[in-house]
């Protein structure tokens, strides 16, 4: 009977698919750039891979500090004012890779970055949630990470695409800007309705700001984004100076997101049945075996088959690793649920760039890409020994 009725709720609503577009256009912009970028420090300032790593991991540190104070102001005031705030100003930095003419210059840039992008991606999840009606919502959680894999799918091949033709970076900052101003018009005609904002939270209480219950299942998502901080940073110097790949990082980008895609289709039917906990066992082990292939394999089955797997894995991982977030928190709790998990994945981004670039540099590639599957492999023992056993005690719903 439940399921009967969650299908006659709507999903595809006005104020949904507002949102939907509107984070696909942030991780379009943001994606367009992020692949290239390692090839422009390289290129433009002839930085070493430590410096490129130190570099692109700045917006990253930033986006961790702010993304906590982010789940506290979304859940403290108004969404839709926190929602549009926080994402002019990200598409409105876009406009400083432009004038910056230093490694310095740049460096600052992309690390003031980081705090609308932290910002922008819990407002816009959070109100994603608001939207969706309490049955559809662990459906709606899967296909609201569409966004992010189409998103990721296209903007890589497309950057190379025209990068190929004008050889240009300014090209492709102008075009990141007018995107994400594109993304900031469709969230400003969001109409909301009102929200009773919970007052006389404790403003220094650690639990506004961190879900503490979620500490476990944080762990693990430090893990799993540490492997893929390691392999997104450096797959593509690794191709050119390894394999021989030079216009790889599009098709790798591509076969990831198909990955994705295709899981997030399949697992989001299984969460509208509730096996949450089995969506993410699934995908922890599955995209383990993508970084073993990774660092195994070093020739192209290597490169695009990890791609594929390691999608496949994430796909049903992350929507199910959000709702189990969820249902840690009360309702009031959610923009803090949904910084605590960003948070998480921001944490094991940053040290996989931090960590990956200095094995890079002082140890090679392959033990760079070894360490990010010991290090995933860690998170799915910790997950299957202790975060699921962990969930099911603590989750309120």
């Amino acid at each position: 009977m439940s399921e009967q009725k969650s299908h006659t709720e709507p999903l595809w609503t006005a104020n949904y698919l507002k949102v939907w577009s509107a984070n696909f256009m942030i991780f379009f912009s943001f994606m367009l750039l992020t692949p290239l970028l390692p090839l422009y420090l390289e290129a433009e300032f002839g930085a070493n891979k430590e410096t490129i790593g130190i570099v692109l991991s700045g917006y990253t540190l930033t986006t961790l500090l702010i993304r906590p104070f982010s789940g506290y102001l979304t859940d403290s005031f108004p969404r839709r004012t926190v929602l549009l705030i926080s994402y002019f100003l990200f598409a409105l930095l876009f406009a400083g890779y432009i004038v910056a003419g230093s490694l310095l210059l740049f460096a600052l840039v992309r690390t003031l970055h980081g705090v609308p992008f932290g910002a922008s991606t819990v407002a816009n999840s959070t109100v994603a949630i608001d939207v969706l009606h309490t049955s559809r919502r662990a459906e709606g959680i899967g296909y609201y990470g569409l966004s992010n894999n189409i998103a990721t799918a296209i903007s890589p091949s497309i950057a190379l695409f025209l990068y190929g033709i004008w050889h240009s970076y300014d090209l492709l900052f102008w075009i990141a800007l007018l995107v994400a101003m594109a993304g900031f018009g469709i969230n400003a005609s969001l109409r909301l309705r009102r929200r009773e904002v919970v007052k006389n939270k404790p403003p220094m209480s650690f639990d506004r700001f961190i879900l503490r219950k979620g500490w476990s299942l944080g762990v693990c998502m430090i893990c799993y984004a540490f492997s893929y901080g390691v392999l997104s940073t450096y797959l593509a110097i690794y191709g050119k100076d390894e394999l021989g790949i030079t216009g790889g990082t599009g098709l790798f980008f591509l076969l990831l997101s198909i990955g994705l895609i295709l899981s997030r289709l399949i697992g989001s039917r299984t969460l509208r049945r509730g096996l949450i906990l089995q969506n993410a066992a699934i995908g922890v082990a599955i995209a383990m075996m993508g970084y073993l292939l990774f660092a195994a394999l070093h020739n192209a089955w290597g490169y695009y088959g990890a791609a594929l797997v390691i999608g496949l894995g994430n796909g049903h991982l992350f929507p199910a690793f959000q709702t189990m977030f969820l249902n840690l928190a009360s309702n009031d709790r959610r923009g803090t649920a949904n910084s605590t998990f960003l948070v998480s994945w921001d944490i094991g981004i940053g040290l996989g760039i931090l960590i990956g670039g200095a094995f890079s540099e002082r140890l090679g590639y392959h033990s760079a890409f070894w360490s990010a599957f010991v290090v995933n492999a860690f998170g799915v023992l910790f997950f299957y020994l202790h975060s699921r056993l962990h969930f099911l005690r603590n989750k309120l719903r």
